[in-house]
């Protein structure tokens, strides 16, 4: 079976992107670069909503790209990727699927397959809805140290408390604490 995992940047008042969709603030130094260019090349499905797979496909694709960040441009282009919505009607993307049915359902069928482990990153609406259900076993948070007083968060929509376990935490140089945090059954 598959697992499903979260990759996100948060802020320390829980946000994962400021006021309109803002990333900018994103604190990345040596270490997380590292995890990147780790995390990127290791085989697993990346799942994305469709802001999200429209912004990073828009980033890692293009030409600078390449040559600021060539480790993590491979494995962002090469890895199989997942996007999820309902309004798109095509995926350009090198080795892009493209789904418009039921996420929980497509999720459900894609974690008993015998295939690579699904990492989301970004994708709040498919977080939480992914939360409420259960769906996901990981969550490796990247907490930057600020405060941006307003934003939207990972679990924008959650109706009941989600239960982690926390199961290991690394102080990044640049100040940023990686949370690694596995699923705890609901209450």
């Amino acid at each position: 079976m598959a697992k499903l995992s979260v990759f996100n940047l948060i802020t320390l008042d829980g946000y994962f992107k400021g006021p309109n969709e803002d990333i900018s603030w994103h604190n990345f130094g040596e270490d997380e670069q590292d995890l990147s260019d780790e995390k990127s090349n290791s085989g697993n499905t990346l799942v994305f909503g469709r802001k999200t797979y429209e912004m990073m496909q828009s980033y890692w694709t293009s030409k600078d790209v390449w040559k600021d960040d060539p480790l993590t441009t491979q494995g962002m282009n090469s890895s199989k990727k997942i996007v999820f919505s309902k309004t798109l009607r095509e995926a350009t993307w090198e080795n892009t699927t493209l789904i418009n049915g039921d996420l929980l359902a497509e999720i459900k069928r894609l974690k008993a397959e015998d295939g690579p482990d699904m990492t989301i990153l970004g994708s709040g609406q498919i977080i939480a809805q992914l939360a409420e259900a259960n769906l996901i076993d990981d969550y490796s948070i990247l907490l930057n140290p600020l405060a941006l007083g307003e934003g939207t968060t990972m679990f924008q929509g959650l109706t009941r408390p989600l239960r982690l376990k926390l199961v290991s935490a690394k102080t990044m140089r640049s100040g940023n604490v990686l949370l690694n945090y596995k699923k705890i059954e609901p209450l």
